[in-house]
């Protein structure tokens, strides 16, 4: 049973750095933890409607986060840094956050 191209691809990464290499066709993504990067290639792909070069994945660890005299860990999750090609038309919804 293949995944969905939504069930892989689950939110952009909005932050300065990120959208500082959008300029260089470069976008985050947080994706899901058992996505390769074949899946999510094809994944970006077939949302947006472009090419994709490569892709670059980080397993982020979850963070120690306290509440008072209680204590916990964040969710651990996956992040996709995927570089489009040249010849590769924009993401639009990126360029609407410049």
């Amino acid at each position: 049973m293949s995944k969905l191209a939504q069930d892989i691809i689950l939110r952009p990464i909005i932050t300065e750095e990120s959208m500082q290499n959008t300029a260089l066709k470069k976008y985050t993504f947080k994706v899901a933890k058992d996505a390769n990067k074949i899946e999510i290639a094809k994944a970006v792909e077939e949302l947006f409607d472009v090419k994709v070069a490569k892709v670059n994945t980080v397993s982020v660890r979850g963070k120690l986060r306290r509440q008072g005299r209680f204590e916990g860990y964040t969710a651990s999750w996956k992040k996709a840094i995927v570089t489009l090609t040249e010849d590769s038309k924009t993401i639009e919804f990126f360029d609407g956050m410049m």
